[in-house]
């Protein structure tokens, strides 16, 4: 039975509310003044408050301000009959749940009161994280235990024992300057220049002069010498950003950096020699630009000597409890505010979630939810509306796979699949401890198996194998520990 609290002086206010809220799941429990209702708080326990401004004795926002501070997660209902924009601001600042005038819409009424109630259980099923990674890790702000990125961190710490040039890979929001800047931080430069050039925001004739600089009169507005990025960075370590956009003329420039370690300034004939780590990120695939002759093959490899590649968020759902803990807490102190709790259907929601912005989006997703948030826990309703969005309907199952549906899978256009084959066998190549085909056939499961909330018939389709095929690749993958499959 939940509990609903009215505070307010007026009698013929209780008597109404019994009448609206005559229920056998609902107990009223009335309180004439805002001190008695403090009491009530502490004795009774209440899931929701109703709370009149004008009292005789405290006020209604100086009661919620010790609301606030006796349970920042009760839900609490300001009523009004004389309100005032000011006082609508200041009972949100507060963190009240809702703001009503009276007399009230009574269908409205109990709509927001059934939505607090809703709120109220929500947050008696938290879902917290204790943190579990060193200090380092979150001043650094690179978080995970998945294995693809414990794989990250073994890398990020044979780099910094070294001075080898590095290329990271991965889709946007993933993090790739943070992997940069954590080689350079454990690295033996670490007290010397880090200088990071994002390639793609520089425009093309500007670039080469921003990384090698340029002499006087070497063209129209170089009214004097300019150090570049590379001679500022001397002995430190420089991070070349979206390297992949980069024209082919600074490419041949970068190539002969990495080989001699010199160059000369735009406009100039002085051999200019720099002792530089270079460190390069794509979210392209390179090797696909060299194929077609966008990124110098020399270059590439040049860079590639040992490649990180960061995995999209998708593929490790099982971090994003201990990244919403660290941008909840680092939201907080940004917005001077308690760090917010995700209440269980949250959390649900972004571990449900596809995150094609990756880390970023949820970053910015929580900071959302901590702005709006009514109370110190983070429920659905905080969350984006794109976060928030349901997943497609589930078909309804068959007992086979039919043959319309296996046609056309298997009429799939030949060249996507030839340039998909094409990066597998990169891949294989940087992990020659794994096997490619069973690490394939496994993702395809899983992935399948995300897609249809665990319906194997349905999974079995997308796969255009047999449900009995597909069972068999659930057991010899022990995927059945990972998904309620059925």
């Amino acid at each position: 039975m939940d509990k609903l609290l009215l505070i307010d002086d007026e009698r013929d206010m209780h008597y109404s509310f019994r009448r609206i809220f005559d229920s056998p799941d609902l107990e009223l429990i009335p309180a004439a003044s805002g001190e008695e209702g403090l009491r009530l708080i502490a004795e009774r326990r209440p899931d929701l408050v109703l709370l009149d401004i004008r009292l005789g004795g405290i006020n209604g926002l100086e009661t919620l301000r010790r609301i606030r501070h006796l349970d920042a997660r009760l839900p609490v209902i300001l009523m009004t009959a004389y309100g005032t924009t000011q006082t609508a601001i200041e009972a949100m600042k507060l963190g009240a749940y809702d703001y009503l005038l009276k007399p009230f819409d009574v269908p409205r009424l109990k709509h927001i009161v059934g939505e607090a109630l809703r709120a109220a259980r929500a947050m008696r099923q938290i879902v917290s994280y204790q943190p579990l990674l060193e200090q380092e890790d979150y001043e650094l702000g690179i978080i995970g235990r998945s294995p693809a990125m414990q794989e990250v961190f073994k890398l990020i710490g044979q780099l910094a024992a070294s001075d080898a040039t590095a290329l990271i890979t991965g889709e946007s929001g993933t993090g790739k300057e943070l992997v940069a800047r954590a080689i350079y931080h454990h690295s033996r430069r670490s007290r010397q220049p880090f200088l990071a050039v994002n390639c793609a925001a520089i425009p093309e004739q500007l670039l080469e002069s921003e990384l090698f600089g340029h002499e006087k009169g070497a063209f129209t507005g170089a009214t004097h010498q300019r150090i570049g990025r590379f001679e500022q960075c001397h002995g430190g370590t420089i991070f070349l950003d979206e390297i992949g956009d980069m024209s082919p003329a600074t490419q041949t420039k970068i190539l002969r950096v990495l080989q001699e370690g010199t160059f000369e300034r735009v406009g100039g004939n002085a051999t200019v020699r720099v002792d530089v780590r270079v460190i390069a990120a794509t979210n392209q695939d390179l090797e696909r630009a060299v194929a077609e002759k966008r990124f110098r093959e020399d270059l590439f490899y040049r860079l590639n000597v040992v490649r990180v590649r960061l995995p999209p968020l998708r593929e490790r759902p099982g971090d994003i409890p201990l990244l919403a803990d660290y941008f909840l807490r680092r939201g907080a102190q940004k917005f001077g505010r308690p760090p917010g709790l995700l209440s269980a259907e949250a959390l649900a929601l972004l571990e449900r979630h596809s995150w094609p912005g990756n880390v970023r989006e949820l970053e910015n997703a929580l900071q959302h939810a901590l702005v709006v948030a009514k109370g110190e826990t983070i429920l659905p309703a905080d969350l984006p509306a794109s976060v928030r969005a349901p997943l497609p309907a589930a078909a309804p199952e068959q007992t086979e796979v039919s043959p319309p549906a296996i046609s056309r899978a298997s009429a799939g256009d030949d060249s996507e699949v030839t340039d998909l084959a094409t990066r597998l066998f990169a891949w294989a190549r940087s992990h020659p401890q794994r096997k490619v085909i069973e690490a394939v056939e496994r993702a395809l499961v899983v992935q399948a198996l995300k897609e249809t909330r665990g319906n194997q018939v349905r999974a079995a389709q997308l796969l255009g194998m047999t449900r009995a095929t597909l069972r068999k690749r659930i057991e010899r993958f022990g995927i059945r520990r990972e998904f309620d499959v059925r």
